[in-house]
C-alpha cells in the first residue's frame, strides 16, 4: 500500500469527523453561517490539515465565518483528534474553496450566451 493512499484515507476521515462535527451543531458560534465541506488536504506527515469549506452569502458573511473558524480551530483540533485516532493530532487550517462560486459564475455567463444567442 503506497503512502498517498493513506494521506488521502485519513483525509476522508477528517472530513467525516468534521461533518459529524457540525451537523451535531457543536460549533455554536453565531459567525460561524451554513458551510459545506468540500475537502481535505493533509500533509505527508499528518502533522497538518487544510480544511476547505463552501458556502453561500456575502463577501461580509464569508469573512464572519473565517473568522468563526479560526476561533474554533482548538475545539475543532479536539474533536478530530477524538474521533481520528492518529499518533499525532493535525493542526487544523480552514480555508475558503472559491471552486464552487467560480463555477456558479461560469453556469450563470453560459445561460445568459444561451438565451442570447438562441440556442
Amino acid at each position: 500500500m503506497s503512502g498517498k493512499t493513506r494521506i488521502e484515507r485519513v483525509g476522508q476521515e477528517i472530513q467525516a469527523a468534521l461533518a459529524e462535527v457540525l451537523a451535531r451543531g457543536l460549533l455554536r458560534d453565531p459567525r460561524i453561517g451554513f458551510i459545506t465541506l468540500t475537502g481535505v488536504k493533509v500533509s505527508p506527515d499528518l502533522r497538518v490539515a487544510k480544511v476547505f469549506y463552501s458556502m453561500i452569502g456575502t463577501a461580509e458573511q464569508r469573512k464572519d465565518t473565517a473568522e468563526g473558524l479560526d476561533a474554533a480551530k482548538g475545539f475543532v483540533r479536539r474533536e478530530v483528534t477524538a474521533r481520528v485516532k492518529l499518533r499525532v493530532s493535525p493542526e487544523i487550517y480552514f480555508s475558503f474553496d472559491e471552486s464552487l462560486t467560480e463555477g456558479d459564475k461560469i453556469d450563470r455567463l453560459l445561460k445568459e450566451v444561451k438565451q442570447k444567442e438562441g440556442w
